[in-house]
């Protein structure tokens, strides 16, 4: 009956870490190697169930240490993240395994009338009660943990890169109460002390409520930019039709125009009619055509900044068949990226002022290349950026590489010979 109830127990344990490590994973991706990931489920199935007694330092710590290394080395995202991860995590796991562990062994004492010392013998009956306590203090763990991914699920999917540095240590600061409360109360407090009791349940109650606060900013987060996407699809729009009414206009009038450029002869005022109608056409070709209605209002509104500023704006893109990449991260990506390279150029004079940008797909990948002529400063690459506000300012190379990695992209930036280069290669699903 014991090794039965041993092996149940295993069984129940596994199940345990598979539930943890599913609902870690949700929150932050493992790394996408087979190989990593089955390493990381038997690291996570040492790890997690680690057992917890009163003033057990050696445990706290190694607990702690172990999910920050596991953490580094099986998951994907910004330090950030997986700071975050180990202030939400590591509280509830500990707070979680030290009651189960001390509530079964008060359970034990209780109803056996064993010896505190398994040394001066227990009976077969107090062993098989002492099995059957631990069985049922791994099924009440597993079961809390199987409940609160229920609850959890939609909310650790919600819970994206979108965040921003500042809402991650926003949330980090919250999660330093807890965390200190669970770790000092375990290991000060004397053994056996109902007090930790509530302090734990605290504890495991303000993790999920942090998961709950990310994944309501990353949700508000969303909402603000499809209320800003909305607007400016209509902005977009409102504007194409002016533009294509006043083209169509241009076009009515234009053979009496050429009419009357055929009976004169070359002169300035023959030349400064053509510039009038090159000019009324122009910001009708500003207009690109991508086959993503979020790019090509990029597009649109960086080639209108180009044109105001006398640069060579050139593009070439396609993402007919790319509807993977979420809105958000087209704007990181694009946006970002021709913004520092609008921004460099208008350092230059105006006959160095070009900006290429491509964008196919290519195999299986999509590739993204965006060039731009650039100074001596940005070159040396010694400023993150040029504008005053560094806090605010120059997170567009990052945030454009943390919107890549999402998707399980690379993303390359180098500045040779005066000219900046930087590659986005995404793999397409």
């Amino acid at each position: 009956m014991i090794r039965l109830l041993d092996f149940l127990g295993f069984l129940i344990e596994w199940g345990y870490v598979g539930v943890l490590f599913f609902m870690l994973s949700a929150f932050l991706p493992l790394r996408q190697r087979l190989l990593l990931r089955l390493l990381a489920f038997f690291a996570s199935g040492l790890l997690f169930p680690v057992i917890i007694y009163s003033n057990d330092l050696v445990n706290l710590l190694g607990a702690f240490i172990g999910i920050c290394v596991y953490l580094a080395v099986f998951h994907r995202g910004h330090w950030s993240q997986k700071l975050t991860a180990v202030l939400v995590f590591y509280p509830a796991i500990i707070a979680l395994n030290y009651l189960m562990q001390d509530f079964g062994s008060r359970c034990f004492f209780f109803f056996s009338g064993a010896p505190k010392d398994p040394s001066l013998g227990w009976t077969k009956s107090q062993l098989l009660l002492s099995t059957l306590f631990h069985t049922l203090s791994l099924l009440f763990r597993l079961l809390f943990w199987l409940l609160s991914w229920r609850i959890l699920r939609k909310y650790l999917q919600q819970v994206t890169s979108n965040l921003t540095l500042r809402m991650w240590l926003v949330v980090d600061i919250l999660m330093l109460a807890p965390f200190t409360a669970i770790f000092t109360i375990i290991y000060f407090l004397p053994e056996h002390s109902w007090i930790a009791y509530p302090i734990c349940g605290a504890s495991i109650f303000s993790s999920f409520g942090c998961i709950y606060l990310a994944s309501y900013l990353s949700e508000a987060i969303q909402t603000a930019y499809h209320a800003q996407e909305l607007e400016a699809k209509q902005s977009y729009y409102h504007r194409r039709i002016q533009d294509e009414e006043q083209v169509r206009s241009v076009y009515h009038d234009l053979k009496n125009h050429l009419l009357v450029l055929e009976r004169q002869l070359p002169s300035a005022k023959t030349t400064e009619m053509i510039e009038k109608l090159q000019q009324e056409v122009s910001t009708y070709e500003d207009y690109v055509h991508t086959g993503n209605e979020i790019l090509d209002i990029i597009l649109t509104e960086k080639a209108e900044s180009a044109r105001a500023r006398q640069i060579d704006f050139s593009v070439t893109a396609d993402l007919g068949e790319i509807d993977f990449i979420e809105p958000l991260d087209i704007s990181t990506i694009f946006g970002n990226g021709l913004d520092n390279a609008i921004e460099a150029s208008e350092k230059l004079s105006e006959r160095e002022r070009v900006i290429l940008m491509k964008a196919k797909k290519m195999h299986n990948f999509l590739s993204v290349l965006i060039e731009n002529n650039c100074g001596e400063e940005s070159a040396s690459g010694r400023s993150r950026t040029s504008k005053q506000d560094h806090f605010l300012h120059g997170f567009g190379i990052s945030n454009m590489k943390k919107a890549t990695e999402k998707y399980g992209g690379q993303l390359i930036s180098k500045c040779e010979n005066g000219k900046f280069t930087l590659k986005i290669l995404i793999p397409i699903p």
